[in-house]
């Protein structure tokens, strides 16, 4: 059997379990494929109406219906193409025990493996960096060295998106954040008419917020001991929950990744970010076709491929796929800066 044929390799990516990314998996939960170039996505904004009174004796009274917005986009493609070294299965594989105990056909589907669980890694990172950008800004840029620069803007209410300065930031005298989240609350209900009661902090808000006079009276009045909410982290997971106040879950995220133009380290969510919402947003993941004969010409999310050249002899392997991400509902969710990082 050959490792690298398309069918094999198609099987092999299919068992990985993909690890999405904590906001991913809270937020945008849903998926879609398709064969089309193009997504079509759409956008509903919410209304609070209620039904028109009129006398029994007239004509019913006609009430528009609530439509929703269509976007249409072609989503960036990726084409992770890699060298597969041929002297792999001759050298002592990672973990293995010195002197070799593994065979080369053995490292060889090894090293394979590994290659592709990380193409996967880094595919599924850069649609938690996307989901990041979307419920930050309520919008979404796609950008790439080989790739013009896009932006698809899904209308967020510009209402939800706030940053406190001045006198009114977090940590400073007077401020109360339980109060900011009651309030944020209301005003995402009054958008979308959804009540949110999930909080998503950065660890330099997360601490603000704990510092705080009224965080610190209500664990006081709430826990007899007065102890504070010890934090439920998950290893390796970039989110975590840390306890529920005022009828909200508050989850601490501290995502980063390497940014592949100026090859740096960055945060997914800015400093000082608070993010409030739940699953009512109905994110999705969207995927567009493969656009590679040997892919079939059948929908998938992603689709990985090897080939030899013959002279000098070496062997590639890709992964493709056409990603983006979209909420259906982007009023569900507000966005705040609650201190200004200089």
């Amino acid at each position: 059997m050959d490792i690298f044929d398309t069918g094999v390799l198609a099987a092999t990516v299919e068992q990985i379990v993909p690890e999405y990314g904590f906001l991913t998996r809270e937020f945008f939960p849903g998926s879609q494929v398709q064969t089309a170039t193009t997504i079509h996505i759409d956008v509903m904004k919410k209304s609070r109406r209620i039904a028109p009174f009129v006398s029994p004796y007239v004509q019913g009274q006609l009430v528009e219906k609530q439509g929703f917005q269509t976007f249409e986009i072609s989503p960036a493609y990726i084409k992770d193409k890699r060298v597969f070294d041929p002297n792999t299965p001759f050298t002592r594989t990672y973990g293995e025990q010195i002197m070799g105990s593994l065979s080369p056909m053995e490292r060889l589907k090894l090293s394979l493996r590994t290659e592709l669980e990380d193409q996967l890694a880094m595919l599924n990172r850069r649609i938690e960096v996307m989901v990041g950008e979307v419920l930050f800004r309520g919008k979404l840029t796609i950008k790439g060295e080989l790739h013009p620069l896009i932006e698809l803007n899904f209308q967020r209410d510009a209402a939800l998106t706030i940053s406190l300065t001045g006198a009114n930031e977090w940590g400073d005298a007077g401020i109360d954040p339980i109060a900011n989240l009651q309030s944020w609350a209301l005003l995402v209900f009054d958008k979308s008419g959804i009540r949110p009661n999930r909080v998503v902090m950065t660890l330099d808000a997360y601490q603000l917020f704990m510092a705080s006079a009224s965080v610190v009276a209500w664990m006081n009045r709430y826990n007899r001991d007065g102890a504070t909410v010890t934090p439920n982290a998950v290893e390796g997971d970039d989110g975590w929950f840390a306890g529920s106040i005022g009828g909200f879950e508050i989850f601490v995220y501290n995502g980063t990744y390497i940014d592949p133009i100026p090859n740096t380290p960055a945060d997914i969510l800015p400093p000082m970010t608070v993010l409030l919402g739940g699953k009512s947003i109905k994110g999705y993941r969207a995927y567009g076709a493969i656009r590679d004969e040997k892919a079939g010409l059948q929908a998938r999310p992603y689709f990985s491929k090897s080939w030899i050249e013959e002279d000098p002899p070496v062997r590639y392997i890709m992964l493709q796929s056409a990603p983006i991400v979209a909420p259906l509902y982007p009023d569900a969710m507000l966005a705040a800066t609650v201190k200004v990082v200089s």
